[in-house]
């Protein structure tokens, strides 16, 4: 089916045309927003005005008698100093909504026509460590990205850049070396048994490594054999790596997210590339020598005693860090999967780290104005007091545990809801409820802004939360299991009561909603689109009887109305990782 144009682009064609035929040889953009008078007011008459040296208000006049009413616009007038207040035709709106209930899943939102690769580094927990509540924001703003990226047509490569490398594993992979079978084989435990068992070797080993010098010795050359790519060493650094991704797997599953193994990248991928990263970085004279290491200096980048910080490539010792790893990831991401964006969703403390990645990425010719690079640096999780989010003993917050308070939490909301639900599909909801309501209160937030990790608000039925959305989406289909075998339908020649105008305005602006949050990578900006819907939808409820509508063209206009609103609350929250039940 061909895309829907949204009314608010066809209003903008139109004054366009008007513009052109009042002020020939000059072009506004109308500027168009939404207005308490009418249904949107234009503001680009001003600006033109300007330009031209003319009056405001004459020039409106002037605009205002070129502009074609009747189909999509109904009327239109000159307001305060030359403000075009304009109301759009009831059949227009009904008839726009009617053509995106047609297009099924896509609601008439049509792809971008020339779509891009766009690379997103998400979720990157570290191999044989717990996840924790930091692990959080990455995985559920990346998913979100992800989600609305892939809407609008464009092709995403998830890359999950877990932490597998580095001198920990001498000591974890000497300890294993030294007592055979203290990890099981990957197939052989579940998430549970898979954290428990890397915690355990974990901590003996480390405690090994504190106490036994010896024993530590031999952890910092297993670290060489490791890097150098021995057999053996190899072998047990996999065992470490397979039953992490156990673990990684079944908190994900919790969290309703899809990882695919495929697009677990983590830095030893790239450690065969750094030598020539730091090598091509040298040649080219975008990195140099200093005191033994090959760095990068920046001049407006300095420290306490105002001297260029260094991004330090390789260690004066040879090795290197993560600077190196990042870099041979842009060529990678680049060269071989031919990527148009990189899409870093990283803590926002790593902020200096990637501007120095990029800028030096930038200078080695490996992104360009065709390749662009953004971090998507996210804040911190707070705790209901306003202070980093930590257990009563101070220490960090298990992931897993928190996930499973907020399915509980959720299950009392449901139960005490729940009229005809069984035992077994309470706590199903409840994990629907529940993840969706930690999904959305990071969703909800700008993602450069802190946020407070309260489970008695997340869980409300009342406010911005998912909850309110999800319970919306369930009212409607309430209500559309009981109109039986009464069917939605559009009746376009009916004259709309203010809260259904409200509520069809918003909902054909979905698309222009996600085209915007997606481009400017704010999922903060569909969520507050898909909470106001929900507002909208409540106020119509209340205002405009459905079931009991004065004629049955009103009911099946309604019902078009009340499905049309659940197909855009279903999609919205799909995109964002959250799941729409059906009954509540």
């Amino acid at each position: 089916m061909a895309p829907v144009t949204s009314l608010s682009d066809s209003v903008e064609q139109q004054l366009a045309s008007a513009i052109s035929a009042a002020v020939p040889e000059t072009s506004a953009d109308p500027l168009l927003r939404r207005s308490d008078r009418a249904d949107f007011q234009a503001n680009g008459v001003l600006a033109l005005a300007k330009k031209a040296k003319a009056n405001p208000r004459e020039l409106a006049t002037q605009v205002v008698s070129h502009v074609v009413t009747g189909d999509v616009i109904k009327e239109v007038e000159v307001s305060g100093p030359g403000f075009l207040n304009i109301t759009l035709s009831d059949r227009a709106i009904t008839e726009n909504l009617a053509a995106r209930y047609a297009d099924g899943d896509r609601l008439g939102v049509a792809p971008k026509p020339n779509p891009g690769i766009t690379v997103v580094d998400y979720a990157q927990p570290n191999v044989a460590k717990e996840m924790h509540v930091g692990h959080l924001r990455s995985a559920v703003i990346g998913d979100a990205l992800r989600g609305m990226l892939d809407f609008t047509g464009e092709q995403t490569i998830g890359r999950h850049h877990i932490g597998d490398w580095g001198t920990q594993f001498g000591m974890l992979i000497q300890y294993l070396l030294e007592h055979p079978g203290e990890l099981a084989p990957a197939s052989e435990v579940d998430g549970e048994q898979a954290m428990s068992n890397l915690n355990r070797v974990y901590k003996a080993s480390r405690a090994l490594f504190d106490s036994d010098e010896e024993f530590k010795e031999r952890a910092r050359k297993r670290v060489v054999a490791l890097q150098s790519g021995d057999k053996e060493t190899l072998e047990l650094w996999q065992q470490f790596v397979d039953e992490s991704k156990v673990y990684f797997y079944s908190v994900f599953e919790k969290l309703d997210m899809e990882i695919r193994d495929e697009e677990i990248v983590g830095e030893s991928a790239y450690n065969d590339g750094m030598p020539e990263t730091a090598r091509l970085l040298e040649e080219m004279g975008v990195a140099v020598r200093s005191e033994g290491a090959l760095v990068v200096f920046f001049d407006e980048i300095r420290g306490k005693d105002d001297q260029p910080v260094p991004l330090i490539v390789q260690k004066a010792d040879g090795g290197f860090g993560y600077a190196a790893s990042d870099l041979t990831a842009i060529r990678n991401r680049v060269f071989d999967l031919h990527a148009t964006s990189l899409l870093y969703v990283v803590d926002v403390r790593q902020s200096l780290h990637f501007k120095m990645v990029f800028e030096t990425a930038r200078r080695a010719g490996w992104l360009t104005d065709g390749v662009t690079a953004h971090n998507m640096g996210y804040g911190t999780v707070l705790g209901a007091d306003g202070k980093p989010f930590k257990t009563r003993e101070g220490e960090t917050v298990r992931l897993e545990d928190l996930l499973d308070e907020a399915v509980e939490r959720a299950a009392e909301v449901v139960r005490e809801k729940a009229q005809d639900l069984t035992e077994d599909e309470i706590q199903e909801r409840a994990a629907q409820v529940g993840i969706g309501a930690v999904k959305y209160a990071d969703l909800s937030t700008s993602p450069n802004r802190d946020y407070k990790f309260d489970l008695d608000q997340m869980v409300s039925l009342n406010g911005d939360t998912s909850v309110y959305l999800q319970y919306a989406y369930a009212r409607i289909q309430s209500i559309l299991r009981k109109a039986g075998d009464t069917e939605p339908v559009a009746h376009p020649e009916l004259e709309l009561a203010p809260a259904e105008r409200a509520l069809g305005l918003h909902l054909d602006a979905f698309g222009d909603t996600v085209f915007e949050a997606a481009a400017e990578y704010a999922p903060h900006k569909l969520a507050a689109y898909l909470y106001q819907l929900a507002s909208l939808y409540t106020s119509f409820y209340d205002k405009c009887p459905v079931l009991k509508a004065d004629s049955p063209a009103q009911v099946e206009n309604r019902l078009f109305l009340c499905d049309m609103t659940a197909r855009t609350l279903h999609r919205g929250m799909a995109l964002l990782g959250i799941r729409t039940p059906e009954r509540l």
